[in-house]
């Protein structure tokens, strides 16, 4: 018996020299199987994937999910969590978090309001004088965590709550209505359906390539990675705190500046701890490790996609208010015990 081994192809029955019928799409699918599942952002795309699909097509409800009211609702969950995620991430690749971006949030819409109707500042210029204001919280906030040494927890904690003193001292705890010389320019802000989304999407497009492709990106990895050794390569690590926290503070007021235009009325109960929290979730299920060092701005879309989808999903279901954060913070546990099982994977060299 000869000891030779024969080719796969005339084992399989075909000419000598040709591959086995079917082989190179098998060896393409498990190269994009692998590469699929080597990123990040794999386990949160599955996950928003199969609530689409459960939504949209099991659930009681799934006649109601694809309509255009629902989705335009589906849409106005997303944007704000999404756009203040892309400065958590930013943060917490750093090794820091932000707790103010949802008193922000709640202040700039007021601040807009005096400007014009109290002082006859014009609208564009109150605009983003309410935007500089959130430069100025983002700078305290970093002149307290970098300079000074506190805790950005503690910090950032006391800067909201100051902030939302203002805002009820202010307001009296009363809404106000958006200023008539802001509405035309509020519909490209909020007022349009897809306003809010098309926003969310730009900026993530946006801060995606700036965390990857540029300098500002890979200082802020450094950063959050070895403080020490990027201090020692010259990287000046205080400069890249400031600024990570001046852009988040300052998304959170462009995030509230857009929902009170999308929802006609400036209110003091909005914003406050929940969008804050709903974006770190989102950064945290999308693959931003809390630890510093690691993160994805694509990954914070993605997971703020699935908080969106599950708010909005159980609501069209018709479950009870009461219930709700039960299922949610269920579903949060489940999609990041599975991150934790892929990066395990990853880290083994298995996936």
């Amino acid at each position: 018996m000869s000891d030779t081994v024969q080719p796969t192809a005339e084992i399989a029955g075909g000419p000598p020299g040709e591959r086995a019928p079917g082989s190179k799409p098998r060896r393409w699918l498990r190269t994009a199987g692998s590469l699929f599942v080597r990123q990040r952002e794999a386990t949160v795309f599955v996950v928003a994937v199969l609530l689409i699909i459960y939504f949209g097509f099991i659930s009681s409800a799934a006649s109601a999910f694809f309509t255009h009211d629902n989705l335009v609702v589906l849409s106005q969950y997303a944007a704000p969590i999404m756009i203040i995620a892309i400065g958590e991430v930013l943060l917490l690749i750093c090794g820091e978090i932000d707790l103010s971006p949802g008193f922000v949030y709640t202040f700039a819409p007021f601040l807009m309001h005096y400007l014009i109707d109290f002082w006859g500042v014009p609208a564009i210029p109150a605009i983003l004088i309410s935007l500089l204001m959130g430069l100025v919280v983002g700078w305290v906030n970093a002149f307290l965590t970098v300079t000074v040494g506190l805790p950005s927890f503690i910090t950032t904690l006391g800067t909201g709550f100051i902030l939302l003193g203002l805002v009820l001292t202010t307001s009296h705890a009363f809404p106000a209505s958006i200023p008539g010389p802001a509405v035309g320019i509020g519909h490209w802000l909020g007022t349009y359906a897809w306003s809010e989304i098309i926003w969310a999407v730009l900026l993530t497009a946006i801060f995606h390539v700036v965390l990857i492709r540029t300098r500002w990106g890979l200082y802020t990895v450094a950063t959050g990675g070895n403080k020490l050794g990027a201090t020692e390569a010259g990287i000046n690590v205080s400069r890249i705190k400031y600024g990570n926290f001046m852009i988040t503070a300052t998304l959170g007021a462009f995030a509230g500046l857009m929902i009170a235009f999308q929802t006609n009325t400036i209110d003091p109960s909005s914003g406050g701890y929940t969008p804050m929290f709903y974006a770190v979730t989102a950064a945290v299920i999308g693959g931003t490790a809390m630890l510093g060092g690691v993160g994805s701005i694509l990954g914070a879309f993605l997971g703020a996609a699935v908080l969106a989808l599950m708010l909005d999903g159980f609501t069209v279901m018709g479950i009870s208010a009461n219930p709700l954060d039960i299922i949610l913070g269920a579903a949060i546990l489940v999609a990041m015990i599975a991150n934790v099982q892929l990066a395990r994977l990853r880290e083994a060299g298995r996936a």
